[in-house]
């Protein structure tokens, strides 16, 4: 195919989408932006920004481009959720939109984003609520929804975010993470004998976790 016929190929408006997730006060959540400039100025939405083919060297480097230039910080543990599209995504903008969304578990006690370009605000709202939430932007709601399913089924599995996890725990300590993350009570014999049969966590020997009650073995990710 010569360059000439190529041109003839209309190419679809493209964006990176940024699901961030945390635990907030126990509870997960998606941090949201509220948009300053349309469409749907005003409504909040997932970050997000326009891919930029003279910036941009990958779909992560635009991804990341994107988390400064609306939030004003990197994303740790950023992973492709999917990509979505069609005609009616983007009507405003274009006849034809594509969003390739990306989605980070962080640490809200050490995550400290700001409003940047094109942001009026930055707000944590429960995922349940997100994903039920009629007035957010686009289709964002549907894809908050995908994002807290891949994350909580990695949970399922015991395919722990190394990075998220904290480096050294008590397994009462992780069950609880996981029980945040995924918003239901694990079963105490059950998530034990999963992850000795996963063989997912390791004892650091001669550490020990003191407290009110008897002392409890420190572990962490095998």
């Amino acid at each position: 195919m010569t360059t000439s016929s190529a041109n003839h190929y209309p190419m679809p408006f493209t964006r990176l989408e940024l699901a961030v997730l945390g635990v907030v006060e126990g509870e997960l959540h998606v941090l949201l932006a509220k948009r300053a400039g349309d469409p749907f100025k005003g409504r909040w939405a997932l970050p997000g920004g326009v891919l930029r083919i003279d910036l941009d060297e990958s779909l992560e480097a635009a991804a990341q481009r994107v988390a400064q230039e609306r939030l004003g910080c990197h994303l740790p543990f950023l992973r492709q959720l999917c990509a979505v599209g069609g005609p009616q995504r983007d009507t405003e903008r274009s006849s034809w939109a594509l969003s390739i969304v990306y989605r980070a578990l962080v640490d809200v006690a050490s995550f400290d984003p700001a409003a940047g370009k094109r942001v009026e605000a930055l707000a944590w709202q429960p995922v349940d609520k997100a994903t039920r939430d009629g007035t957010l932007a686009f289709d964002h709601a549907e894809i908050i929804g995908r994002a807290v399913e891949a994350t909580r089924q990695e949970i399922r599995n015991l395919e722990l975010p190394r990075g998220f996890i904290p480096e050294r725990f008590t397994l009462g300590e992780l069950q609880s993470l996981c029980e945040q993350l995924l918003g239901d009570r694990l079963d105490k014999s059950s998530f034990r004998r999963k992850l000795a049969d996963r063989e997912a966590v390791e004892p650091i020997d001669g550490e020990l976790r003191t407290g009110a009650n008897r002392p409890a073995q420190v572990f962490g990710l095998r």
